[in-house]
């Protein structure tokens, strides 16, 4: 896995990422446990609630605060490449709610991300049950 080509950024807001070399490889593990061959560009950006909310109004006809959008750019079907975009607001807002750390809150959000570039899906019940439970298994996995 080329896991060089996973970058972050912040837009819009101070935060800095964590353990991103360990992120990078529990991704890359993530991707590989999916049955995928490689990491393509696999760019994480992480903003604020208003920055995210004018993507999702622009690109997605959504009028509504969501705490990730992901964009599928892969060109091949073994290859995972896209933009994942990450409200750090949501995030702080969610892990209050569900009472988990902010830590493993953005944890959760990254590793939805990355299993909706392989292909799970969150709209129909069954769906969303499907990639919750992906969702344990992954953070289950985590090393750091």
């Amino acid at each position: 896995m080329a896991l060089k080509d996973i970058s972050f950024f912040s837009e819009d807001i101070d935060f800095i990422l964590k353990d991103k070399t360990k992120i990078r490889n529990w991704i890359g593990e993530t991707i590989k446990s999916e049955g995928f061959k490689r990491v393509g560009e696999l760019t994480f950006v992480f903003c604020s609630d208003d920055y995210l909310l004018d993507i999702n109004k622009k690109y997605l006809n959504h009028d509504t605060y969501t705490d990730i959008v992901t964009f599928d750019s892969s060109e091949d079907e073994d290859v995972i490449s896209g933009d994942i975009f990450i409200s750090i607001d949501r995030i702080r807002e969610n892990s209050a709610k569900f009472a988990v750390t902010e830590r493993d809150e953005l944890h959760r959000v990254i590793i939805h991300g990355v299993l909706h570039l392989c292909g799970y899906y969150d709209k129909k019940k069954e769906d969303k049950q499907l990639m919750t439970s992906k969702e344990n298994e992954y953070l289950e996995k985590r090393s750091f």
